[in-house]
């Protein structure tokens, strides 16, 4: 079975980069089909998809957080990570990664989420 862990600063003061690492076990992030997402919900609020990187290295943001968004790999770790420039306190929000093995089924496994609060 798959398990996705994130972690990273749970801390991070505005106009800074927010870097949050996944790191998988029980399964390859070069698998073919695979995708390699991250979400995060605000306080109060939804789900919102940030993006995804894929088996073959490939990425693809939200419009609306694209330019601040940098998503890459280490595939020697198994690890993915996500980088999120100029935070702003609206940043704040428990991170998830999550795994698809298609694209039909994109976020099938999640990992168990970590806060990340922007303050100063």
């Amino acid at each position: 079975q798959v398990q996705l862990q994130e972690s990273g600063p749970g801390l991070v003061k505005p106009s800074q980069t927010l870097s949050l690492t996944c790191t998988v076990s029980g399964g390859s992030i070069t698998t073919n089909y695979y995708y390699w997402s991250w979400i995060r919900q605000p306080p109060g609020k939804g789900l919102e998809w940030i993006g995804y990187i894929t088996w073959t290295g490939s990425t693809t943001y939200s419009p609306s957080l694209k330019s601040h968004t940098s998503i890459s790999r280490d595939t020697s770790k198994n690890q993915f990570t996500l980088q999120l420039s100029s935070v702003t306190p609206q940043d704040t929000a428990v991170y998830y990664c999550a795994r698809g093995t298609s694209w039909l089924d994109l976020f099938g496994s999640w990992g168990q989420g970590t806060q990340v609060t922007v303050s100063s």
